[in-house]
This record gives C-alpha cells, sequence and structure tokens, in this order.
C-alpha cells in the first residue's frame, strides 16, 4: 500500500476475507467511503481506526433485490426506517424496492417521489423497480436507467398488487417495449386466470392445509411456459422472482442453458419451509406463490448448489399481526425476511451440504446474495471487495449460533416465521460507506444517510439532491 492510500486512510477492516478469487486473510483500507485498497497485511499507520473480524468472514455488503418496505402508503405495515434497520441487521447494504406501494410506482416522477420520501430515513442504499404499467407500456421503451433499470409484471393478484397483467396483448407489449428499451423485467410469474377458475369452484378457504392446493404449481409453470416464449420472441431480459417449484426451476435452467436472457430468483422462505409447515404456522407462512413440498424444496436446494439460481431474495414484505389474523380467505400473503435472508440461508447450506467446506459455502452466499444482483440489476460499486467498490462490507460469524426471537425482530410488524430458529451463522457488523451502521455486539445502528443509487449509463442527470452519487 502506497503513501497515497495510507494518508486518506479512514478504516481499516482486517479478518478473513471473500474476494472475488477466494477467502484469504488480509485488510480492507477504506477512504472516503470506498475501498482503497486490498492488503495481506495491515500496513495503514497510526491513528486509523481499525476493526478487527479475527475469525470471522469479512463480505460484501449483500444485496436484497427483492423487497416491499411500504412506502409510501401502507407503513402501518412496515416503514423505510425500521426496515432499512432489518435490512443492515441481515448484513444487506443495498436493496431495490418493489412498486406496490400507495400510490405505486408506476411512473418515472413517481419514483423520484418516493426517492425524496425516503431521504434521510435510510440505514442502506436503494434503488426501486418501476411497476410495468399494462396501460402505459410505453413507458418502458426510453426509461432513463437512473431511475430504474428493472420493472415489475405482476402476472397474479393479490391485496397490494397495484395492476395485474391478465391480458396476452398487454403482457406482449410490455415485453416489447422493455426489449426496446433495455429494461430488465422481474416478474411474478404465476396464471392468475387459474386460481380464479378453482375458486370459483371451490369456495372460500377454510383451513390453511389447502392453501397449497388453491395455489398449486400449474399457476407458476402455465406463466413460466408463457415467458419462456415471450423471452425467445423478443430478447427481453427477464428474471421470474421468488420461483417455488421444481418443474419450473426445470423450465428456466433449460431455457437460460439454451441462450435466453433469463434468470431466476430463489428466496430464503421456499428454501426453509414446506407445505407441512402450514399447519404449525398457518398465516405466518402463507405466501405468493405457495409454500411448496420438500421435493420442490430439495431441487431448489439443488439449483442453488450448481449455480442455476441468479439471485437469492428475501421478499421482505410485512403485515400487522392483526392483519394475518384475518379470516382466512383474507388474510393476505407476504411475511418479514430481510433480517432473516442471509441467515436461513447459511443455516440451510451448513446442514444440507456437510461436505462443504465453510469457505466453499461463503463464496456461493456471496455469489448468489452480492455479486450477481450487482451484475444483473448495474449497480456500480457493488457486490465485490474489490479496489474502488464502495466500503460496504458485512462482518459474518460463521460459526456463532443464536436463537431468534420477536425481541431481535426490527421490522416494524414485530414478528418473524423463523422465530425459535437455531440459526447457524450470525451478522456481528454491517458497514455502508466505511460507516459502521449495525453493531450486534451492542444493537447499535449508525446514520440514516443512504443513497439513492444511479445505474451505469444514465442518458440524463437525476432532479433530487439524494439521488447523488
Amino acid at each position: 500500500m502506497g503513501e497515497l492510500s495510507r494518508e486518506r486512510a479512514d478504516l481499516v477492516v482486517t479478518g478473513r476475507l471473500v474476494t472475488p478469487t477466494g477467502v484469504r486473510p488480509g485488510a480492507v483500507v477504506v477512504s472516503a467511503g470506498r475501498i482503497g485498497a486490498i492488503t495481506d497485511i495491515d500496513e495503514a499507520g497510526p491513528g486509523v481506526p481499525r476493526l478487527d473480524a479475527g475469525d470471522a468472514y469479512v463480505l460484501p455488503g449483500l444485496i436484497d433485490s427483492h423487497v416491499h418496505f411500504r412506502t409510501p402508503g401502507l407503513e402501518h405495515k412496515e416503514d423505510w426506517e425500521h426496515a432499512s434497520r432489518a435490512a443492515v441487521a441481515g448484513g444487506v447494504t443495498t436493496v431495490i424496492d418493489m412498486p406496490n406501494t400507495k400510490p405505486p410506482g408506476l411512473s418515472p416522477d413517481a419514483i423520484a417521489a418516493k426517492a425524496a420520501l425516503v431521504a434521510g430515513s435510510s440505514l442502506v442504499d436503494y434503488r426501486f423497480h418501476l411497476g410495468a404499467d399494462p396501460d402505459r407500456p410505453e413507458l418502458l421503451a426510453d426509461l432513463d436507467p437512473a431511475i430504474a433499470t428493472s420493472a415489475k409484471v405482476f402476472m397474479a393478484g393479490h391485496q397490494t398488487a397495484p395492476t395485474v397483467v391478465r391480458d396476452r396483448d398487454q403482457l406482449e407489449r410490455i415485453f416489447a417495449t422493455a426489449a426496446a428499451g433495455g429494461v430488465r423485467l422481474v416478474l411474478h410469474a404465476e396464471r392468475d386466470t387459474l386460481f380464479t377458475l378453482l375458486d370459483g369452484v371451490r369456495g372460500r378457504l377454510r383451513d390453511y392445509a389447502a392453501y397449497e392446493r388453491s395455489r398449486p404449481r400449474s399457476g407458476g409453470i402455465a406463466a413460466v411456459a408463457d415467458v419462456i416464449e415471450l423471452v425467445r420472441r423478443y430478447g427481453t431480459k427477464a428474471h421470474i422472482l421468488h420461483v417455488s417449484s421444481a418443474e419450473e426451476v426445470d423450465l428456466l435452467a433449460a431455457a437460460h442453458a439454451d441462450g435466453l436472457p433469463l434468470t431466476f430468483e430463489v428466496t430464503s422462505h421456499h428454501l426453509s419451509f414446506t407445505d407441512h409447515d402450514a399447519l404449525r404456522t398457518g398465516a405466518r407462512t402463507r405466501l405468493a406463490p405457495a409454500i411448496r413440498s420438500a421435493a420442490d424444496q430439495d431441487r431448489l436446494w439443488a439449483a442453488l448448489r450448481c449455480g442455476e439460481v441468479a439471485t437469492l431474495g428475501s421478499d421482505h414484505a410485512p403485515h400487522t399481526m392483526a392483519e394475518k389474523l384475518l379470516p382466512i380467505p383474507d388474510a393476505p400473503p407476504g411475511i418479514p425476511g430481510v433480517q432473516e435472508l442471509a441467515v436461513a440461508v447459511w443455516t440451510g447450506m451448513r446442514r444440507r451440504w456437510l461436505d462443504e467446506s465453510s469457505d466453499m459455502a461463503i463464496m456461493r452466499l456471496v455469489e448468489h446474495l452480492a455479486a450477481r444482483p450487482a451484475a444483473l440489476f448495474r449497480l456500480p460499486g457493488k457486490g465485490r471487495l474489490e479496489p474502488g467498490a464502495d466500503a460496504d462490507m458485512t462482518i459474518f460469524g460463521p460459526d456463532d449460533p443464536w436463537m431468534l426471537s420477536a425481541h431481535d425482530v426490527h421490522a416494524k410488524c414485530g414478528w418473524s416465521a423463523y422465530e425459535g430458529w437455531t440459526m447457524a451463522g450470525k451478522v456481528l457488523t454491517t458497514i455502508r460507506a466505511g460507516e459502521v451502521v449495525w453493531d450486534a455486539g451492542d444493537r447499535s445502528f449508525g446514520s440514516p444517510t443512504g443513497r439513492w443509487l444511479p445505474a451505469e449509463m444514465s442518458r440524463r442527470p437525476l432532479t433530487t439532491q439524494s439521488a447523488r452519487p
């Protein structure tokens, strides 16, 4: 490390660094919110603050590309202050938020207004998925990547979905204009008409044991088949969210192997729970898509291990407990999850893959929770420990077991589907832009100075101060 780096060093973090080339002992030198250097030993001069992670891993800050932080309009369920606390307590330093709010994020102006509203309350950096409006698909043809690089399509409805695209012609127009604008579509891919058909025949849901059968795999399989056809026709970049069944994985993996620009996400809750848990957890694991069988879960884990999965996401979608305790037909799907995401997946990895070394497992976690989401959604400076990157880091104790209780939950709703779980590892410290924003030792948080992140290749400047890099 040269004299210039020494003079400008603001912080040095030492530990087992998880870098793009592997795990190695070393030091990360932070300068002005970025990584100035990565060295084998701490060469910084005296007076520089140091954080020694010991035998813990030092990861790049994690990225959750699928959250519902509920701002604006649904703050009784969650607000940005609580949600970003939950995020950093889970090692997440960057999120991409969904558009199903009130009002919904269906236009560039709505996204800019949302960013201005969030400014000053966020511990994490953030971007937004634009909502694909079936009545205005032309917005996707010239979408400034400074506003959004992706657009959410709801192919099935639920209580908070602002628009549901059921019409085939509308769906085709969205795919065509997204392709023209270079926008990546992120999709809730289920065939809503099949669910409507079943509801008409079976009537209102009476117990949670029947929930999975009321929202079966056929809805996801049919919708994924439609998406594959449209991606092949238009060349649209598409990312399928919260894939839940073995058949969907098989189709999507085959499509990607065939060269289509099609990727998919798996959530921590689909990796953690099965349909048998519904008898015990009830509304706590009522989700859309539904939780599937143990065989489906095994296929999801296999897809993660062989790299077919692109990203891991939490689908953090809190509801109040009062809402979850509504009569069964009316209880909304969704659970909090951004805080639990990394530790839940890590716990499953360590329990399932006994033959895999800790170093290999942590590299896999970083690949799907940092490197690949940063690349897919064009987040410059994110997802990698390397010189020039943002100084976002997560210090993770891989062998620090702990039991999650309601006391640990930082989401506003105050509950977790994982209460009572013993986790295999723990987020010890979270750093964003060189500042400690979560310290598990004293349960303290840093300053809410998270930024609205511009993307690479923005065509015009952002108009709000909070959007500037």
